[in-house]
């Protein structure tokens, strides 16, 4: 199966799911799954034009604001919810969702290995955005009540994501517009997860915040911007090991972004409430 017709394939079935779960009236959800595309998508020019560049503050920053803002997400909005549904299994459900998020994480390496003719980081990216989605589509169906803020500052690192891969592609010579896979997938499984009625039970719905709690903290952890050498941010670069001085300068506007991006979350929440 042709690239083009993945794409392709993954858009229809984006706008046929758009349109069922409008039916139902489920405009968080469509609004969060194309917040989710636009991102990706709209990153796809940057990160071609980054290709030809060394520097990477517009990484940095874009990890650091993201990494933030879905920290003091899951920590305002999920802690609480999964814990007043019930403490004991919402922590249960915290403790496996950072678990299966390692878990997502690292078993996607596997994929890397495969022969599909879709390029292998286009291919993990897709898993873990259909997996994001999957917990998303399931919180909101718990609890339809949640603002969109939410979910737009839990899938903030979508845009990162789509510039650093789509720079990496250009890099290697493959088409950047692969990313408009996992720029779909979000919505492939969190819109036809919303229609479905949860049970209104308290153990399952802690059991599912505290999963998704668990997975979010994860993911947001993973996207933080590591300067050291040999983290995230030094293995996009061709800094020799030796220059220290240039990763001391990308430290300090991780630190400064990832406070300012909770600090953004937080600040969006009490003006809302």
């Amino acid at each position: 199966m042709s690239n083009k017709i993945i794409i392709y394939g993954s858009l229809f079935l984006l706008c046929v799911f758009s349109v069922l779960a409008a039916l139902q009236s489920n405009w968080k959800i469509i609004g969060i799954s194309w917040v989710a595309f636009g991102a990706m998508a709209l990153a796809i020019p940057l990160g071609i034009k980054a290709a030809k560049k060394n520097k990477l503050n517009r990484l940095v920053i874009g990890y650091g604001l993201a990494s933030g803002a879905m920290i003091t997400s899951a920590a305002i909005f999920l802690v609480p919810t999964a814990i007043n549904h019930h403490p004991v299994y919402g922590g249960l459900g915290i403790a496996i969702g950072i678990m299966a998020g390692f878990a997502i994480h690292t078993l996607n390496h596997d994929l890397t290995h495969t022969s599909f003719s879709v390029n292998p980081v286009v291919l993990e990216l897709t898993s873990h955005a259909l997996s994001a989605g999957l917990i998303i589509g399931m919180v909101y169906a718990a609890m339809p009540e949640l603002g969109i803020l939410l979910g737009i500052a839990i899938i903030s690192h979508k845009g990162p994501a789509g510039y650093a891969a789509s720079r990496r592609l250009a890099i290697k010579g493959k088409n950047p517009m692969l990313i408009l896979l996992p720029a779909a997938a979000i919505g492939l499984t969190a819109l036809p997860m919303s229609l479905i009625n949860i049970p209104g039970n308290a153990i399952v719905n802690a059991l599912i915040f505290g999963f998704a709690t668990g997975v979010f903290f994860h993911v947001a952890i993973d996207f933080l911007p590591e300067c050291e050498v040999g983290g995230n941010i030094h293995q996009e670069t061709e800094l020799d090991d030796h220059e220290h001085h240039e990763l001391d300068r990308y430290r300090r506007w991780a630190v400064l972004t990832t406070f300012v991006g909770g600090f953004i979350v937080f600040a969006a929440w009490y003006l809302a409430y």
